[in-house]
This record gives C-alpha cells, structure tokens and sequence, in this order.
C-alpha cells in the first residue's frame, strides 16, 4: 500500500511539473502550425514567399532569447529554487501568449502588428529558455536513480501531449473552417484557448513543492560561483550543445514545420499534413518513457549512438522515396519513422544532460546548452528548410539539413562518453555541494 501511495505520489508530481511544459510546446507548436495564416494576417502582403519567410523567421526569432533566459532564469532557478523559477517561467509564457492573440492584423495597424509578434516571440523565448531545464532538473532530482531515465522522459512526453493537441485541434479547424476564414481569424482560436488554460495550469503549478536535493544543500552558489563554474565547464557545456543539435532540429522538422511542409511543398490538403502531426506526437509521447526506461538499463550511450547513425543513413532515402509521389500514405510513414527515432534519442539525451551537468549549476547549464542549440539550429529549421529547397529546388533538403545535425550529435556523443560504460548512468544522487566550495567564499 505504501509503494502504491509513492507511486501515485510521484504520477501526481510529475503531472504538476510538466504542466507548464505543455503550455510551452503547445505556443510554439501552434505558431508553427498556423506560420501560413499568420503570415497571411500579420505581415505585409504582396510577396507570398517573403511573408511566409518573414513569419518563420519571427518564429525563430523567439529561439534567440532562449540564451539569455537560459543565463537570467536559470541562474534564480539555481539560487531560488526549482518551484520559484518554474512559476516565473509560466508567467512570462503566458504574457508572450496573450500578446499574440490579441494583436490586431497588418491590414489594420500596419507595421506595428509583425512588430508587436516579434515582442511577443522574443519574451516566449526568454521564458522558454528555463522552462525545459528546470521541468528537467526538477524531474531529475525527485527520480530514484534507477528509474531517472523514466521520470525524466515524461518532460518531452508532455510535449508531444501538447504536440498532439495542438493538432486535434488543427484538425478540427480545418475541418470547420474555410482557407479564408483560417487566415482572417480562425488561427487565433488555438491561442485564445492557450489563454484560457494557463488559469488551470498556473494552479496546478502551485501544488509544487520544492526538490529534496535543493532543500537539502548546504551552499547557495552566488551568480558569480555560477557563471564562473559554466566558463569552467565550457568544454563540457560544448558538447553537450553538440549533443541537443540533433533534436534541436528535428523536432521542429517533425511538428512545427511538416503542417507547412505539406501544403507548401508536396501541396497536399492541410488536413492531412495536421493528422500526420498527430500520430508524430502520439509516436514521440509512447516512444519517449520506453525508451528513457530502456537507458535506465543498458545506459545513454547505445541509445544515442543507434539513433543518430539511423538518421545518417535513412533520413534522405526516406525524404527522396517521399517526393516521388507525394501523399498522405508516404509523409505519413516517413514522418513516423522520423518520430521513432526522434523519441528514440530524446529518451536518452534529455537524462543524460541531467547527470552531466555539475549539479550546483544544473539548471543554468542544462538550459544554456538546450536553447543555444535551439537558437542556432532548431528555431530557424523551418525557415532554413524553406530557403534550402528554394534555392536548390531539391524538395528532400531538409532531410540533408537533419541528417548533418545527425553527423554532429554522433561525434558529440563519441566525445562526451568515448567508450561503452562511460556515460553517466544513474548517478547515485543529486548532490549539490559537489564542485562548489572552492568557489565558496
């Protein structure tokens, strides 16, 4: 009875934590869902490529917060706690949504309306940019060390529950709307409900208490201490951006950017391109915890290395046997292969950044590697996707853009943990003091 208390106990904690996760991936996912529409109501008209450029480059601009919010956020979640910082983050989400619902289109206010979206993006990204790592680190230091890979799992598999979501709902609008209708109001609707659950999230949130292992530590790192130890760490903080690359790009290959892909490209109904999305999250959110389990056992390092070759070698023939004959049957196989191995590798890198990081800078440095590589590689993925076929007029590209992030994740992985045993696996505990008294004053 008592093993079945714990273990509701911790069902119940790890839904509260990655409450806000959802809200997260949910906003970006729905900017990216609808990048068409809004380029069609909130950017200048004339040139259909320019507005659409215009309108995934803003998506991508939000990506570029996610530094400095990783350094500003991270750093209090570091020295305040990780339940502070997780309240803060879904505030300033929530204020980078409401932004966006409501601004008026370009034909009404002009120039103001891009500008205003661009606000509203960079202020997602600065919130975004310690969101992920806190929900990580949070997740981590609850975890038994033998299930951390599992309990960590659950932050991306909230994602992909947001992911999944977001298209439903895609699928609905499609379904009910008019193209004209999308691009006039009808891709604000997925914002408005945004809106209307972050009340809901916001008291789930607040149940949270704060990580034994926080509590428990007798020094409190000064932001000094903290980014003397992330100069110390660089080359570890190098590589293990180098890690994040490959999923850093695609996933927002296969959920941002396939419902523009899609109609864009192959030309097929938007409807398809949204129930192809789906089963993409539904694919990551079942993949995910197998996998994280999966590491818990044989370690992070097979995982990452069997997925990361997979993509090297079967991302292109997928995307090239796709063009052929684009159709619903064919996008959907290769956008589920891609998905598998994509929860695949997220399963076991998420963890493994954990367990790598010094635990005294655990949030600041988890969340300073995931939105730098973010912010070099995977915001810009759709826009970057976009300019690539564009120029070679090569319609598999984007396959050759996610498979070079492959070749970088694989040597990233033969850096970080050059032989088999090396990797990290469930360390014993989540200690704090480890690595910060001879910075302690």
């Amino acid at each position: 009875m008592q093993a079945q208390t714990r273990s509701d106990s911790s069902a119940r904690t790890i839904f509260r934590v990655t409450s806000g996760n959802f809200l997260e991936m949910y906003d970006f996912s729905v900017y990216g869902f609808y990048a068409v529409s809004i380029a069609h109501a909130l950017f200048p008209p004339g040139n259909e490529f320019v507005s659409l450029i215009l309108s995934l480059a803003t998506f991508g601009v939000g990506f570029l917060m996610r530094p400095l919010g990783a350094l500003v956020l991270g750093s209090y979640i570091d020295r305040k706690g990780r339940r502070k910082g997780l309240l803060l983050t879904l505030g300033l989400m929530s204020v980078g949504m409401l932004i966006i619902t409501v601004v008026p289109g370009y034909q009404t206010i002009g120039i103001a309306a891009p500008i205003l979206v661009v606000f509203g993006r960079l202020l997602q990204g600065f919130s975004a940019g310690a969101e992920l790592g806190g929900v990580s680190v949070y997740l981590a230091e609850i975890a038994p060390p033998k299930r951390r890979g599992f309990f960590v799992s659950w932050q991306s598999a909230s994602q992909q529950a947001a992911v999944v979501f977001a298209a439903v709902l895609g699928v609905v609008l499609r379904w009910q709307l008019t193209p004209q209708q999308m691009d006039s109001w009808g891709w604000r609707i997925p914002f408005v409900i945004g809106c209307l659950i972050i009340p809901v999230l916001f008291t789930i949130r607040r149940g949270l208490r704060e990580t034994e292992a926080f509590e428990t530590r007798k020094l409190t790192p000064t932001t000094r201490q903290i980014f003397t130890s992330l100069r110390e760490n660089r080359r570890k903080i190098g590589g293990a951006i180098m890690l994040v690359t490959l999923t850093a790009v695609m996933f927002n290959l296969i959920t941002a950017y396939t419902p523009t892909y899609g109609q864009s490209v192959l030309k097929l109904p938007a409807i398809d391109t949204f129930i192809v999305t789906m089963g993409v999250g539904l694919t990551n959110f079942i993949m995910l915890p197998l996998i994280g389990a999966l590491s818990d056992r044989i370690g992070r390092r097979p995982v990452l290395t069997t997925c990361a070759a997979l993509v090297i070698l079967t991302a292109y023939p997928a995307m090239y046997w796709l063009i052929q004959a684009p159709s619903f049957p064919r996008l959907l196989a290769v956008e589920l292969w891609y998905a598998m191995i994509y929860g695949s590798y997220q399963g076991g890198m998420v963890v493994a950044l954990t367990e790598i990081m010094p635990a005294h800078i655990r949030g600041t440095g988890f969340s300073l590697v995931w939105s730098v590589a973010q912010a070099i590689f995977g915001g810009f993925t759709p826009m970057i996707c976009t300019v690539l076929i564009h120029v070679t007029g090569n319609n598999a590209m984007p396959a050759l853009w996610v498979s070079c992030a492959a070749v970088v994740a694989l040597l990233a992985t033969f850096r970080m943990f050059p032989k088999a045993g090396t990797d990290p696996i469930a360390p014993p505990a989540m200690v704090y003091d480890e690595g910060l008294r001879e910075h302690h004053p």
